[in-house]
């Protein structure tokens, strides 16, 4: 399998120096940069005086060493602002040019490539977070790596979709949404894949169509290929806002973009490239250490006597000091590595009984409870497209459910986006908030779409139905009065849907504008 050299990013780079002092000199304006900048990992942030830098990490795999070489960049430059993403990366935030250019250029002496990270690009590959120690039908994480890895060579592709986001689901919980992305890759219990296409959310959402079915694991690369070849065949690459890999589902039909993808599968295979490869399974050789741990952050892995630990920071914004807390209190533990999920959460793998002690007061600051796991993108305040501050939103409701009391269970993890773009997922979440602006009187009023019912398991797949535009201000006291309900009738949120959804809209129906 080809990979792209180390010469080539380091020339990548340069071009990336030169484009970004012309930015900042006001040489070229914001659009034109951006169409550029997403190329190599990075925008400039609302108002351009600062940009942020996205670090990729295959399927979302923070190895000590990674870890260290983050908490190393955030100390030697003073970030102050680190977010998690939905897309399994870091992002870095609040940074001026000649920290951008270190990190990179030393990011790739830790195996960390920032180039693709955004724009017409592949995007980072995405998995299920417990892959290879949950109870996943198959530990997808060398497919993971084969795929990202062959993916690099795709970014100097011409005829690309805005997005080509790729990813693999270890079970029916479907985490990372891979039966709605661009090319999802679903295991079975019979350890093949289904793959499914041309899905994705934001504008004109579609569920991915089943291309493939009882795949063998290493064909995944002919796969990928034909995704390339179906879109520079019959994509729209001509026009930005149809240029995804979902249009070709008005385009061409269902039936039609299934037929024309396994015929562009057909011409991969005859072309004699060989993309076959046999993928190693990584082995965790580590044991218990006979002490048990316990607590609703704490999961059983499947190996015996070992366990991953839960982490949420609020809002998927991680303190600037929690990098190295972490690194320091799992340098000398055995085989541990960290995974970031698709949901802005942080699981620590591979701990024994003990070493889970040892890391509880590190991660005493994380979310307490299921809501609290809700998701943000980075918002209006940070981001050039946003229309809304997702995490300020975010806050405000945590901070009066807290003061609510309210129990565990009231109310679901809810998934914000600060614009139609649905980087917060909110198109199929349980509750979901999209940031907009309502008119009153003339006067525009900050406010967000709600919608409700959505769902991401495989197989029950849903996009949450509108229910209403809300008043910003009024949201917080909005989920209180739902929370409050749930919590009176003795059950949970979910449980609680199933029976009351008029109910569910009265409440909302009081707060709609």
């Amino acid at each position: 399998m080809k990979t792209v050299s180390r010469d080539t990013w380091k020339q990548g780079l340069e071009a990336f120096r030169e484009k970004t002092e012309a930015f900042y000199a006001g040489e070229i304006d914001k659009n034109a940069y951006k169409g550029f900048s997403g190329k190599y990992g990075s925008y400039a942030q609302r108002g351009g005086k600062a940009s942020m830098l996205r670090l990729r990490l295959t399927g979302g795999i923070l190895t000590k060493d990674k870890l260290a070489f983050i908490a190393d960049s955030i100390e030697e430059h003073g970030i102050q602002r680190i977010h998690i993403t939905t897309c399994q990366t870091v992002q870095l935030h609040d940074l001026q040019p000649a920290v951008i250019y270190q990190i990179m250029e030393k990011a790739l002496d830790h195996g960390i490539v920032t180039m693709g990270g955004g724009g017409d690009y592949p995007r980072n590959v995405m998995m299920s977070p417990l892959s290879g120690v949950g109870d996943g039908y198959l530990d997808v994480v060398p497919y993971v790596e084969a795929a990202g890895a062959y993916l690099l060579n795709f970014i100097e592709m011409e005829k690309m979709p805005r997005k080509l986001k790729v990813c693999f689901s270890d079970s029916p919980a479907n985490v990372p949404h891979a039966t709605y992305r661009d090319l999802g890759f679903v295991a079975r219990p019979d350890g093949k894949f289904d793959v499914y296409s041309a899905g994705g959310l934001g504008a004109n959402p579609r569920f991915g169509l089943k291309v493939g079915e009882r795949v063998e694991p290493d064909d995944i690369l002919y796969y990928i290929r034909a995704m390339w070849q179906t879109f520079r065949a019959y994509g729209n690459y001509e026009n930005r806002a149809k240029a995804r890999t979902r249009y070709m589902q008005q385009t061409l039909g269902e039936e039609g973009y299934v037929e024309k993808f396994k015929e562009e599968l057909e011409k991969v295979y005859a072309s004699g490239e060989d993309l076959s490869f046999s993928a190693g399974q990584r082995t965790v050789t580590k044991t218990g250490d006979g002490t048990a741990a316990e607590g609703g952050h704490v999961i059983f892995q499947k190996q015996e006597g070992l366990y991953a630990v839960h982490y949420h920071p609020l809002g998927g914004m991680v303190k600037p000091s929690k990098f190295r807390e972490i690194y320091d209190a799992i340098k000398d533990m055995e085989q541990v590595e960290l995974r970031l999920s698709p949901d802005e959460s942080i699981y620590i793998i591979n701990l024994t009984g003990g070493e889970v002690r040892q890391i509880e007061p590190v991660l005493e600051d994380g979310a307490r409870d299921l809501f609290e796991t809700s998701v943000a993108c980075i918002g209006a305040g940070i981001c050039q497209v946003g229309v809304r501050d997702s995490q300020k939103l975010l806050r405000s409701v945590i901070e009066a459910v807290r003061k609510a009391e309210l129990p565990d269970g009231a109310l679901p993890q809810i998934h914000i986006s600060g614009c139609p773009s649905s980087c917060g997922t909110h198109q199929t979440g349980s509750i979901g908030f999209r940031g907009g602006v309502k008119m009153i009187d003339k006067v525009a009023n900050p406010s967000f779409t709600m919608y409700v019912n959505g769902c991401d398991l495989q197989g029950e797949e849903q996009m949450g139905r509108e229910v209403g535009q809300i008043l910003e201000k009024d949201i917080p006291k909005l989920m209180v009065e739902i929370g409050k309900t749930v919590a009176a009738s003795g059950l949970d949120y979910a449980a609680w849907m199933k029976e009351n959804e008029k109910d569910f809209d009265k409440i909302v129906g009081k707060y709609r504008v």
